[in-house]
């Protein structure tokens, strides 16, 4: 079984990747970067952590292959998913490749270590009786095409039957980077 205080952080932002090392380096983890899918292979050569948070998106890569190449190595790593753009699509492909928790941006060292200690489902968590709003159901559904394609805006838009300059202003408006 891995160390318990080894952390991979996945983490296109490199600012706020060495952030995020320095932070849990002094609750004492032992911390590795990797930047991209392909990093986090090699890492994984090397490195056997009992943790993971990892960026949904990693530049034009998706991290949820992140999330599948974690729990591949070890079915009993504790992985926390973030992002800058939370969807129930994406939070639901999360879930299903195997990560533990889903945290929107931003989120700090003590959310993602609660988030780690969350084995379980809270069967008391509150029910939303709002309906979602128009401007969610439409996130939801660019953001599920985008995750469909990869995070290819040209061939989103094309999908969606927009210009990709309006489905381009519309991501900026979510700030996505």
């Amino acid at each position: 079984m891995a160390d318990q205080r080894m952390l991979v952080i996945v983490e296109d932002d490199e600012p706020f990747a060495r952030t995020l090392r320095r932070s849990f380096e002094r609750r004492g983890y032992r911390v590795e970067v990797a930047h991209d899918p392909e990093e986090l292979s090699d890492l994984l050569g090397r490195f056997r952590p009992g943790y993971a948070v990892v960026d949904l998106k990693l530049g034009n890569a998706s991290g949820l292959a992140c999330v599948q190449t974690l729990r591949a190595s070890d079915a009993a790593m504790r992985i926390v998913v973030l992002t800058g753009f939370a969807s129930i699509a994406t939070a639901v492909e999360a879930i299903k490749l195997g990560a533990s928790y889903y945290l929107a941006k931003p989120s700090n060292t003590d959310d993602i270590e609660a988030a780690f200690d969350r084995a379980e489902g809270n069967v008391d968590a509150p029910l939303d009786a709002r309906p979602s709003s128009i401007k969610t159901v439409e996130w939801e559904h660019i953001h599920q095409t985008l995750v469909e394609t990869g995070f290819n805006i040209s061939e989103t838009a094309r999908r969606l039957g927009m210009h990709r300059r309006t489905l381009a202003r519309k991501l900026e408006k979510r700030q996505i980077r």
